[in-house]
């Protein structure tokens, strides 16, 4: 590992998932959602080095061919009832164990987000790295009505007055924790052995990206999002191709005006 990484970020990838089998080695848009993790957290700029945790051979050879370093986690890591925390302290753990200076600041990212963006982790890591926050996490806006049922089987509003229906404009927006991105001060997580402690901040991303991998339908939708997000860039690509084509061409082809006429026409002698 990378023993200088100021800035690490720590991909938890175990093997086994109930929900889909080998969920984390399933493809949205080609690539397959531990790489997608990966080559986000490699792209972006504050990120010094990347690390998956995992105990599955495939995932393990997927992450170093995507670029991370890979720390095997132990079966006790890996069940069902094991969580994120302890993951990442293991890392933590086998880094100081190595002899490695450990980073000041923590990116807990989940593969099941396939869509992070590297702008917004960026964004978050200067937030931690500065000093304005200890923990900044990826939420997304919302202005739904939301509800819960009652031990008794009826509708109980939540968030909200059931008598008065404001307009969404009228609304301020609350925000749903996507789960795809954690900053945090290595430190303090080490302290409070949590991923929520001291002053904690939120990065508001984009909701249509904001989409967590539990079945198969939640592929379907990411996978449908991803072509649509391939074609917009394409045809923004294409666009801006077009554009500077026609540019040149423009320039190339535009006629040369003299500033007089070489050779001007004189009216023929009577």
């Amino acid at each position: 590992m990378h023993s200088s990484a100021t800035v690490l970020a720590v991909v938890p990838a175990r093997a086994g998932s109930k929900g889909i089998p080998g969920k984390n080695l399933r493809t949205v848009g080609g690539r397959s959602l531990v790489r997608r993790a990966v080559e986000s957290a490699r792209s972006a700029a504050l990120i010094d080095a990347v690390v998956v945790t995992t105990d599955g051979d495939a995932i393990a050879a997927e992450a170093r061919a995507a670029g991370a370093d890979v720390v095997r986690r132990p079966a006790d890591l890996a069940g069902d009832q094991a969580s994120s925390e302890s993951a990442l302290l293991h890392v933590l753990d086998e880094l100081e164990a190595a002899g490695d200076a450990l980073p000041e600041v923590l990116v807990f990212l989940q593969a099941t987000s396939p869509f992070i963006d590297p702008d917004d982790l960026d964004t978050a890591i200067r937030r931690v790295a500065e000093g304005h926050a200890d923990v900044v996490f990826a939420a997304a806006p919302s202005h739904a009505f939301l509800w819960r049922i009652a031990d008794d089987g009826s509708a109980v509003a939540v968030n909200h007055d059931a008598a008065t229906r404001p307009r969404r404009q009228d609304r301020a927006a609350e925000y749903r924790e996507t789960g795809a991105s954690y900053v945090m001060r290595t430190d303090g997580f080490r302290q409070h052995r949590h991923r929520f402690h001291g002053r904690v901040e939120l990065i508001a991303v984009d909701p249509a990206g904001a989409i967590d991998i539990d079945d198969e339908a939640d592929l379907i939708a990411a996978d449908a999002t991803a072509e649509i997000t391939a074609e917009a860039t394409a045809d923004a690509t294409a666009e801006s191709t077009a554009d500077a084509t026609t540019e040149v061409t423009v320039d190339a082809v535009a006629p040369q005006i003299p500033d007089h006429d070489p050779s001007p026409t004189r009216a023929a002698p009577h």
